[in-house]
């Protein structure tokens, strides 16, 4: 045995679990008086929030949930999603937040999965949550103890659908004297389930360490101060919001609710609030860069925004940047808490033109500074490919920032963490800087006449027209080239352009063979988050292909 090895064991005074439940518990001691929460009319200093908090243990702990057990979130991005963020990882149980847009048999089916105990639901959502509970009851013979919110801020009542009222089961209860994380940091903290493209979604389960650590990142990454007033543009339900309720505990920050993601409340909200961070993906920063001008009068502060979600098109991020909007470019994975690396910005780029500012700021650049590896790797050999801006290859991970497994999939996670790396699925080059560069997902690379095209590179090419609001490209089927470009266009209110002009476009800007065949002008199905749902695009795409 070592010399430091004796009798210098770690214990209290020296060693603790991590979990980012301690940031709330510093938050409300130290900066108890700042506010911590602005709803509507309701405003609560992280004093309060902290033992809002702690009387939600309490009461969840009365109805039997501690370590392991679930605890599922149906809920906006009110003040009572922030609680269960800080509750329910203090009891050591799991958080479960649902995504609202989802059907009755799906959320039935997630809530079974994960084996929820509790369900907190907003009253808004109680039509398709009472088919749930009645599916999941028939089908499962599972019936969680559910708890009603009614949030201020909704328009109408709601039903009630539970034995419970939130308001009344807080004041029915003491608070915990402190809020305290689990004994093993490797506890999970929450699951969030995949988009179940194809099959049944899968379970994702990440641990208390990975969420402090990331929270931390959070912080590092964009450099920001204490006391940030951030606003929930991000769904909470979405990847725990890329732990962002937990940075703003740690920075003793100000979060700003908002219920609706609509230009006009962004805006309003930031001029209101004094906002100067956000989360986003590309298609809301899209609503702002189109907003009227007038909208946006009296913002007279730095605003920073956090893209991720999908690779934004160069033009958004160029028109942020004409609006004087700071954006920083992130990038992750649900399986790696959210954003997991930055394109971060180094000082020469500055002199650069804007467009090659853009260009620069476009990728997905390199790993969290706590995260342990970033990469682009041979699929097949898990070779690192060369550092040319042209090898594709995989982006991969492996570090503390990555989930623990897909719950109840050994299956799922032993693919996933081949040859100790998380494989991303999304394929990419290493440019010479080292930073990553996505061409694509892998399956959304259309193969054409045996070429490769990066569904991206034409996305970002229509993205350039300035009457283009929303597009995707997938792949149709064509009897001799085997795949050909096909494109889904949103126009921008008030704008008009044909197929023929748009496609003209792309040739001014890509290669022949990349230039969509044929151009659409359709609305694009998207997620609650602001993801375009391609899946369900290929499969209109291959409709349309069968029916010709």
């Amino acid at each position: 045995m070592s010399i430091y090895e004796q009798g210098l064991a770690p214990r209290a005074a020296n060693h603790a679990p991590l979990s980012p439940v301690s940031f709330v518990e510093r938050s409300g001691e130290v900066f108890g008086d700042v506010t911590a929460v602005v709803h509507g009319a309701r405003r609560y200093t992280w004093a309060q929030t902290r033992e809002r908090s702690a009387r939600l243990a309490a009461a969840l702990r009365a109805l039997g949930v501690g370590p392991g057990v679930t605890v599922s979130a149906m809920l906006s991005n009110t003040p009572e999603m922030i609680e269960a963020h800080y509750a329910v990882p203090a009891l050591g149980a799991v958080l479960n937040t649902l995504n609202t847009r989802l059907d009755a048999p799906l959320l039935a089916w997630q809530m079974n999965h994960c084996e929820a105990w509790v369900l907190l639901t907003d009253t808004e959502f109680s039509p398709v949550i009472a088919k749930a509970l009645h599916l999941l009851q028939q089908e499962h013979g599972r019936v969680p103890v559910v708890v009603d919110v009614a949030d201020s801020q909704y328009g109408g009542a709601g039903e009630r659908v539970g034995t419970h009222e939130y308001e009344a089961l807080l004041a029915a209860h003491e608070p915990l004297p402190r809020l305290e994380g689990p004994a093993d940091e490797w506890d999970a903290i929450s699951v969030s389930y995949t988009s179940g493209t194809t099959g049944d979604p899968k379970g994702v389960v990440t641990h208390h360490r990975g969420a402090y650590l990331n929270a931390a990142c959070n912080a590092l990454t964009w450099t920001m101060p204490h006391f940030p007033k951030y606003l929930w543009t991000l769904p909470m339900f979405h990847c725990n919001g890329w732990c962002f309720p937990w940075t703003v505990a740690m920075l003793g920050g100000t979060h700003v609710c908002l219920r609706r993601v609509e230009a006009k409340a962004i805006l309003d909200a930031m001029r209101e609030h004094g906002v100067d961070h956000y989360c986003a993906a590309p298609i809301v920063h899209n609503l702002i860069v189109n907003a009227p001008a007038e909208w946006r009068q009296g913002i007279r502060q730095k605003v920073r925004g956090m893209v991720a979600g999908a690779a934004p098109p160069a033009a958004m991020i160029e028109g942020m940047a004409q609006i004087g909007f700071d954006i920083t470019h992130v990038y992750g994975l649900t399986e790696t808490y959210g954003p997991a690396a930055v394109a971060v910005k180094r000082p020469d780029w500055s002199g650069q033109t804007l467009s090659e500012q853009t260009r620069l700021n476009g990728r997905q650049g390199v790993r969290y500074v706590l995260q342990e590896g970033m990469t682009v790797l041979d699929a097949e050999t898990l070779h690192e490919v060369p550092s040319d801006g042209q090898t594709m290859g995989e982006i991969m991970f492996r570090g503390n920032i990555v989930m623990k497994g897909y719950l109840k999939n050994p299956e799922a996670t032993d693919k996933a963490f081949a040859g100790g790396w998380f494989h991303s699925g999304d394929l990419g080059v290493m440019e010479p800087d080292r930073y990553v560069k996505i061409r694509d997902r892998s399956k959304d690379v259309i193969i054409s006449g045996g070429e490769n095209i990066s569904s991206l590179e034409v996305e970002d090419a229509l993205y350039r027209h300035p009457a283009v609001l929303a597009c995707a490209v997938v792949a149709k089927p064509d009897p001799k080239w085997g795949e050909t470009p096909l494109a889904y266009v949103e126009l921008k209110p008030g704008s008009a352009v044909d197929a023929p002009e748009l496609i003209a476009h792309c040739k001014s800007l890509l290669a022949g063979y990349k230039v969509p065949r044929e151009i659409r002008f359709e609305e694009i199905p998207k997620t609650s988050t602001g993801k375009i749902q391609k899946f369900a695009l290929r499969e209109r795409a291959r409709s349309v292909s069968a029916i010709e």
